[in-house]
């Protein structure tokens, strides 16, 4: 084993929060490093040069080890014993390419050495718990224990449990055992059945039996028969769930059959690579929507990063293995906790802490859970738009301080929407003798149990068993098997995919069965073909882990080439593990063993030797009895409280709070089709309705998606919390230009803590309210959902028994197709003339306050609810605003929710820095009025159209219940509310504004860089701010290639991407755009000599996570071209050639740095290192365009204007003599301003830090050009988050593709 030492591991600042932690637990630390080292497995030893070439990959010494290892006494953390991480995946990938081919395996370690902690007996453990996840990672004590992390080990042995001499009594043991979480009656299924064949059960089957059969998978409290109040009920949960779909499922393709709902879309163009040539094309088809939202609950609650993580891929992988192969497109996330407790700075209504030691705080899960979310989706590539975030915790009705009601075992919310080709709607039955593949990630023993382990409360399971049912991700490993699915997409009747299914929970062992059951057959599987990393697997393990990214299908035996071709392309693995078969039956077992006799069942039993039916077949069905259970909370006590007083608490309730610590960590432009995400306006305030996008790249329908839940309600009425959440979705998406109410699709999340008192009867009376009555009053349905039904959390403490129990919980997100992306509206105001402000109060006058934020922060919870008592008012509601946004007298748009009316006003005036008067007239209850959170929303009309909308309100049914409030305008800085003739609150709009961002200061203050989150809070005060903007240079009209394009030639650009890029898409639709004939290339084509880089004239190296940036954003990208002679040498001639152009965008941006050696002139180019804030930045922010030589900006120079940005390594860092250097070569291209256009070095302005805020350079005389930001992805319009209203079709950004175009003439 070859051993190296790296570079620091923590930057200053996360070291600084590090001896903060260790102080709060008393430890007085001294001086503190912490630094990679690097563990190296290969088959012979390695030559001098290629420990050179590691050295050099890994930025590492063989010669710093001694000192930084091995000496002393440090503390060594490396992955969890028996595991490989997926860093370890990824950097012995690279390893390879670059030559290394007797490299079997790189691990990277982490190695602290700390002085002075030995303040008191114990430190040092402490400090070990601080420094390392168990559920991830080993600390090991000693160097002999390095030497194992490579060791060989034979596989664990298959394991029965002796029912024919034990019975029940042996089986009732290993459940408790092993965590099974079986019922009584399936136990008893279970010993009838093995004793009927006369053999006993493998762990295997047992391990098997137990995930398949979960409450997590077989969602028995959902299809159980019910008695509620002791009257037996006619339908089950799931059954009434259907009839939405029954009644109104016109406009669904498929419903509760797949991994997700798909619902009808409108006509478009796919924009997809022909299989023959790659050359990208429009194909003139719906895009239908797929539609699908998971939980996560139980992996975030024990280890938030990888639970969270693996909750965002789960979902994902929904959406890629619907029907014949999905598309993912854009997410969503959501996150409810018990209090936060922020140190030094907690809330009044907040309780003083109680939970138990091994689950997470709710601020550790705040902290580490949205950022293991957003790290998936950015590295998969795919953005998120929409989500939420609610803390809870508060004193049951009975008053018990030993039991709350809270999220102490949280939601973790992972949905998505994504599309998929009419021919792929449905899977394929079938056949006998088709091929069974696993597709993606080898074996891990990792997330052993999960289905299992979250069917139980927290507490319930041994803590070993948690520890052993936490996944962990690998979205570069994700994406490289949606490239696979996308290839097979491209081919459309021809795809090879016969049905395909995620793993998920229970591993193989689920979804390898479902697969084929779902087609009436049984299957035979090759244990010894499963692709695992870890040959100490047992059986049992090998067959039922839920390492994660992976998928399964069927392939038929002709089509078996076609489909190996696109994944050796795409550098993806997969395996033939099984052969489906006719007879029922379901057998794993070695080659070897495959033919043993059922005699030797006993004796030499293989791992799985089952009927199907034992499996799927008739389990004991759940009866379920639910007794309501009247809950009475006091009256609420609000005498003294002003106004002013009331806001400054809402404010700060996370639920109401700014969010733009959890939005900016997520890349929310990828795929170049986000028309709206959260952020709004030339501030960017993260105060959207609801995500949008566009369904292809050429059209203006698209998709919408949005949420709504108002959980805090089912504490006094669970009926009323799920009719609100419902209404919430719908005055959510309702800004979007959808055609009618009857094209919204509802996801319900249904999570309950069942067996609870009173939470089986309020489910029950809740799914019966919404499905029932709710959605037939609407006309809308509910297509798809999930459920998880143990929502507790139980421990003791001294003896003394504690817990903490959510309310029912009902999440909805709405999904629909949009008729026109532009007839949407935002809740930025417009003062550019006179206005007035609507309330359109859907609740006829009422201002319940039960459950509201007021309540909440005054420590109360109140007994009369909000409600949405008269469902045809809604339905008037979303037929006028359809009316408005036709007739485009919609200025402004948002919902009434959380904190109430006040709130609402308030968030739209923050959005548009603007004063807001108001006057609510006479007011029985003045702060009844201003914090009820009735449904409802205010919209912005001009003042000159006032009647032609209050006419449109009067047709629809609901004039009556439209007021006008007041009305916004520029300049000033105050919010002034009035009531019953006197003033209610009169404060500046900055300060109000700076309140409700606090919560984001302090987190972003916890978890990134100090200084950086200073910056952002301060840039609050300035009034003067003038926000995004834009200033051309140029005729954004005109069109510089105009002559070339006419002359009838498309040259072709090659679309260039390794392992781990996805901007690809949107890179080919500009250039397509632009008059080029985009080709997709990958790395693989031109090392297998498919293409070659001479057949182009552009090359445009594209943005994302190539090899997952483990060895440095780009850098492992370009060492595989630096260290391979071959791809040396034509990416050398290439960049030589006078004739072509080079792009590069940020993964290819930083690659094409890292190739400077190759690049003429490129030689004083940076390198790019993590920004300074320490956080992936996703942002909208101000660039200039410089006089430069590159081709790509000509006639470009002075131009400001916005762009996005999403990175987490783009800090360019020179010295002043080399910036010099480059300004005098004419080679610096591009460099952040702020909004008032002057370079920055400020955060969030200039957002990573680098250089005088250089983003952009050239050389090759100007035919090189490489750029951090995305203009790829802002070509269009409509995918600006912020754009002038009299650009057309086309954004300023398309330009620098025609410059491209009209240079290659």
């Amino acid at each position: 084993m070859l051993m190296l030492g790296g570079g620091p591991a923590l930057t200053p600042f996360n070291l600084e929060k590090f001896a903060a932690r260790a102080a709060d637990r008393q430890i007085a630390l001294g001086a503190c490093s912490v630094c990679f080292f690097y563990l190296v497995d290969s088959g012979r030893p390695l030559e001098p040069d290629e420990i050179q070439i590691l050295e050099n990959l890994l930025d590492a010494s063989s010669e710093s080890v001694q000192e930084l290892v091995l000496g002393g006494d440090p503390i060594r953390v490396i992955p969890r014993h028996g595991t490989r991480s997926p860093w370890s995946t990824k950097a012995t990938d690279i390893a390879r390419h670059c030559g290394l081919s007797s490299v079997r395996r790189i691990e990277r370690g982490v190695v602290w050495r700390i002085e002075g902690a030995e303040g008191r007996e114990g430190s040092r453990s402490e400090l070990i718990s601080l420094l390392h996840d168990p559920m991830t990672e080993s600390v090991v004590e000693n160097v002999e224990g390095l030497e194992q992390v490579f060791a060989l080990q034979s596989p664990a042995p298959l394991e029965v449990v002796d029912i024919l001499n034990g019975g029940l009594e042996a089986l009732a043991a290993a459940n408790e055992r092993e965590g099974f979480a079986l019922t009584h009656q399936e136990c008893e299924y279970l010993a009838d059945a093995y004793l009927e064949m006369g053999r006993n059960p493998t762990d295997a089957e047992l391990m098997m039996f137990a995930q398949v059969n979960s409450e997590h998978c077989r969602h028995k409290i959902f299809n159980a028969q019910w008695t509620l109040d002791e009257i037996s009920q006619a339908a089950s949960l799931f059954q009434m769930v259907r009839t939405t779909h029954a009644r109104h499922g016109e406009k669904t393709l498929s419903a509760y059959s797949d991994n997700g709902a798909v619902l009808t879309g409108y006509p478009a163009s796919w924009f997809l690579p022909d299989p023959s040539s790659g050359e990208y094309r429009q194909i003139a088809e719906p895009l239908h929507l797929v539609a699908k939202v998971e939980t996560h609950n139980h992996p975030t609650a024990i280890s938030p990063f990888p639970g969270a993580a693996t909750g965002s891929g789960g979902e994902i992988r929904d959406e890629g293995a619907t029907g014949r192969g999905g598309k993912p497109k854009v997410g969503v996330t959501g996150f409810s906790v018990s209090d936060l407790r922020l140190p030094d700075t907690q809330m009044p209504w907040e309780f003083p802490r109680q939970s138990p030691s091994r689950i997470a705080s709710p601020l550790q899960i705040m902290l580490e859970g949205p950022i293991g979310a957003a790290s998936f989706n950015n590295e998969f590539g795919r953005p998120n738009v929409a989500g939420y975030f609610r803390t809870l915790e508060v004193a049951t009705h009975e008053g018990d301080p030993a039991h709350r009601y809270g999220y102490h075992k949280p939601i973790m919310i992972a949905g998505g929407l994504g599309n998929i080709r009419d021919c792929h709607v449905h899977k394929q039955t079938i056949p006998p003798g088709a091929k069974l593949i696993v597709l993606g990630g080898p074996a891990m023993l990792i997330g052993l149990g999960g289905g299992a382990a979250s069917s139980v409360d927290s507490g319930e399971s041994a803590e070993a068993l948690d520890f052993a049912s936490v996944q962990r991700g690998n979205a570069e490993m994700q994406r490289r098997c949606q490239e696979v699915i996308d290839r097979c997409i491209a081919l459309g009747p021809e795809n090879p995919m016969i049905s395909i299914h995620d793993v998920g929970a229970g591993g193989l062992s689920n979804a390898l069965p479902e697969l084929v059951h779902d087609a009436g057959l049984g299957a035979r599987f090759d244990v010894n073909a499963i692709p695992s990393d870890e040959p100490g697997l047992s059986p049992m393990q090998l067959w039922c882990n839920e390492a994660q990214e992976r998928y399964v299908l069927a392939v038929s035996p002709e089509n078996l080439d076609t489909f190996k071709a696109l994944c050796e392309r795409e550098r993806c693995l997969f395996s033939v593990v099984g052969e489906a078969c006719p007879e029922t039956l379901l057998r794993l077992a070695s080659v070897e063993t495959s033919g043993e006799s059922k005699d030797d069942a006993n004796t030499h039993p293989v791992p799985v030797d089952l009927p199907m039916s034992l499996l799927f077949g008739n389990t004991p069905r759940m009866h379920r009895e639910g007794v309501s259970r009247p809950r009475a909370y006091p009256d609420l006590d609000l005498d003294g409280i002003t106004v002013s007083d009331a806001v400054d608490r809402v404010l700060r309730l996370p639920a109401v709070a700014d969010k733009t610590f959890l939005v900016t960590i997520g890349d929310r432009s990828v795929g170049g089709q986000v028309v709206r995400d959260q952020m709004v306006g030339p501030w960017q305030v993260p105060v959207a309705d609801a995500g949008i996008t566009t369904a292809g790249f050429d059209s203006h329908t698209g998709e919408a998606i949005s949420m709504g839940e108002r959980t805090p309600l089912a504490l006094i009425d669970a009926p009323a919390s799920g009719r609100m959440a419902v209404t919430e979705a719908i005055t959510n998406i309702a800004c979007a230009g959808i055609s009618e109410l009857s094209d919204i699709h509802l996801c319900a999340n249904w999570m309950a803590a069942a067996g609870e008192a009173g939470q089986d009867a309020d489910l029950f009376k809740t799914v019966e309210a919404v499905t029932l009555a709710l959605c037939p009053a609407l006309g809308i349905s509910i297509p798809v959902g999930k459920d998880s039904m143990s929502m507790s959390s139980r421990w003791t403490d001294n003896g003394k028994s504690f817990s903490v129990s959510s309310p029912l919980s009902l999440i909805v997100t709405a999904f629909a197709p949009v008729a026109d992306v532009r007839r949407s509206v935002t809740p930025v105001l417009d003062v550019s003339g006179e206005s007035v402000l609507l309330l359109v109060d859907l609740a006829r006058g009422k201002q319940r306050l039960g459950g509201s934020a007021l309540a909440q922060v005054y420590g109360q919870v109140g007994n009369e609810v909000p409600d949405l008592d008269h469902p045809e008012d809604l339905c008037g509601f979303f037929a006028a605003t359809r009316r408005l946004l036709a007739g485009d007298l919609a200025l402004a748009y948002h919902d009434r929710s959380d904190g109430g009316l006040i709130v609402t006003l308030m968030e739209m005036a923050f959005a548009s820095r603007c004063s807001i008067e108001i006057d609510i007239g006479k007011a029985q209850d003045p702060l009844a009025y201003l914090f009820s959170e009735e449904p409802g929303a205010v919209i912005q009309v001009s003042k000159d159209e006032l009647d032609r909308v209050h006419k449109i309100f009067e047709e629809e049914g609901i004039g009556s219940w439209v007021r006008p409030l007041g009305a916004a305008s520029a300049g000033n800085d105050s919010i002034r509310i009035a009531g019953n003739g006197e003033v209610l609150l009169e404060s500046s709009r900055s300060s109000l504004h700076r309140t409700w961002s606090e919560l984001t200061y302090r987190m972003q203050g916890l978890r990134d860089n100090p200084d950086s989150t200073v910056q952002e809070y301060e840039r609050l005060q300035d009034l003067s701010d003038p926000g995004l903007s834009a200033e051309l240079t140029f005729d954004l009209a005109s069109n510089p290639a105009t002559q070339a394009i006419l002359g009838g030639a498309r040259p072709r650009v090659a679309i260039l991407r390794e392992q781990g890029v996805n901007g690809h898409m949107e890179m080919a639709a500009a250039f397509d755009r632009a008059g080029f004939r985009a080709v997709d290339v990958t790395m693989s084509d031109l090392k297998a000599g498919c293409q070659h880089l001479e057949a182009f004239q552009g090359l445009a190296a594209c943005g994302g996570f190539s090899f997952g940036d483990v060895l440095g954003a780009g850098q492992g990208w370009a060492k595989s071209i630096l260290f391979e002679p071959w791809m040396r040498e034509q990416f050398d001639t290439f960049f030589s050639r006078e004739e072509i152009f080079a792009f590069g965008v940020c993964n290819g941006c930083q690659m094409m740095a890292a190739l400077k050696e190759l690049i003429p002139g490129a030689e004083h180019w940076p390198d790019f290192g993590a920004n300074e804030s320490g956080q992936f930045e996703s942002r909208a922010v101000m660039v200039e365009i410089l006089d430069s030589d590159s081709v790509l900006f000509r006639d470009m120079a002075g131009t400001r204007i916005p762009v996005v940005v999403a990175h987490g390594e783009g800090r360019a860092e020179l010295d002043q003599e080399v910036l010099a250097t480059l300004r005098k070569r004419n080679q610096v291209s591009l460099q952040f301003v702020d909004n008032y256009g002057s370079m920055t070095g400020r955060y969030p302005f200039n957002p990573n830090g680098s250089t005088d805020g250089i983003t952009g350079l050239c050389a090759a005389k100007g035919r090189v050009t490489i750029m951090m930001p995305h203009p790829e992805r802002n070509f269009r319009t409509v995918t600006n988050s912020w754009h002038p209203g009299d650009w057309g079709e086309h954004g300023p950004w398309l330009r620098i593709f025609q410059n491209a175009r009209a240079f290659v003439d």
